[in-house]
């Protein structure tokens, strides 16, 4: 869409990519740094450049070039959807799929959907390959994520993470049941010094960055397991795997940070039971309030059922075994 800006009298002499950021906050100096190369900035008949300077009562008419990532084509894969406006979509992520392209994914990403409902409309402050991205889910973890659809809301949206202003909860069923209702794991992460692939709590700064994870136990599986609530203060890779590991309860299927099948347990998770349950933020255009929650998928449904079972099986083989003592 072609968007119109008549130059006011106090402004002559100004640059005209100056003139046009502080005409249209809503897009970032990218995105216009795009449209001058592109030559879709216009005076007249003329396309200008990045320092035209620009006169009085001077009409710039511009648009910017439509962004795709580079070979990746929109597909029609049903989404979760939690919310959407003209701004931000959030999203209720499935467990398995991939956020965005990468070597070795196909062409199910969720920015291969993403294209398709959005029709391609998202912010391109996250790059060709992570278009509308603002924060990231591994491939395993369910739960919300949320997408810009314009670079003003991407910059809205990436500033409040990075200040910590959004309230980030998680759902994570762990191996073993700790000795406290609750605590704080306050531990620096960083790579793993032999393992490149792996995070682990480290010695501070330069190997590691602050991380601090808030963790209360929500229901107990006798000695088997327990459903924890995980509140992230900081977003490191890994952090609530390696934080839980660190505490000596590795998340149910999470091989990788040290899980192990133990005897009493009779399903066998499908993947690292971790689920995104809720973000509050506020909205980066309007500054109300979002409360955006995402329901348990129906495998960790599944997986806590199995777990009650398993308790409740275990109680009466231990009362079947006592009324024979006595």
């Amino acid at each position: 869409m072609e968007r119109n800006y008549i130059v006011p009298s106090d402004a002559a002499g100004v640059r005209a990519d100056k003139m046009l950021a502080r005409a249209f906050p809503e897009f970032s100096r990218t995105a216009l740094q795009r449209a001058f190369d592109a030559g879709l900035v216009k005076s007249g008949n003329r396309s200008v450049k990045r320092g035209h300077p620009v006169s009085s009562g001077e009409e710039l008419a511009f648009s910017l070039p439509e962004i795709l990532p580079a070979g990746i084509r929109p597909v029609a894969i049903p989404l979760k959807v939690l919310r959407e406006d003209s701004h931000l979509l959030a999203v209720d992520k499935q467990p398995g799929m991939v956020v965005h392209p990468g070597a070795g994914t196909r062409d199910d990403t969720l920015v291969h959907a993403l294209l398709a409902h959005c029709k391609g409309k998202l912010s391109g402050v996250g790059g060709v390959e992570r278009p509308g991205i603002v924060h990231r889910l591994d491939r395993e973890t369910s739960g919300v994520i949320l997408v810009a659809k314009n670079d003003r809301a991407h910059r809205g949206l990436s500033e409040q993470f990075s200040s910590r202003m959004v309230v980030k909860e998680y759902l994570a069923l762990v191996s073993g049941v700790p000795e406290l209702l609750s605590g704080t794991v306050n531990r620096p992460i960083g790579r793993n010094a032999t393992q490149r692939h792996k995070m682990a709590v480290v010695d501070g700064e330069p190997r590691g960055r602050d991380a601090v994870t808030d963790w209360e136990v929500v229901e107990r599986f006798g000695s088997l397991a327990a459903l924890v609530r995980c509140t992230l203060h900081t977003g490191r890779t890994h952090q609530i795997r390696v934080h839980m590991k660190f505490l000596g309860h590795p998340l149910l299927g999470d091989a990788i940070y040290g899980w192990k099948p133990v005897a009493g347990m009779s399903r066998t998770p499908g993947r690292i039971m971790l689920h995104a349950e809720h973000l509050a933020l506020r909205h980066p255009i309007t500054s109300r309030k979002l409360d955006l929650k995402a329901p348990l998928p129906d495998d960790f449904r599944a997986m806590i059922r199995s777990l009650r079972d398993d308790l409740s099986r275990l109680r009466k083989a231990s009362s079947r075994v006592r009324r024979a003592k006595a």
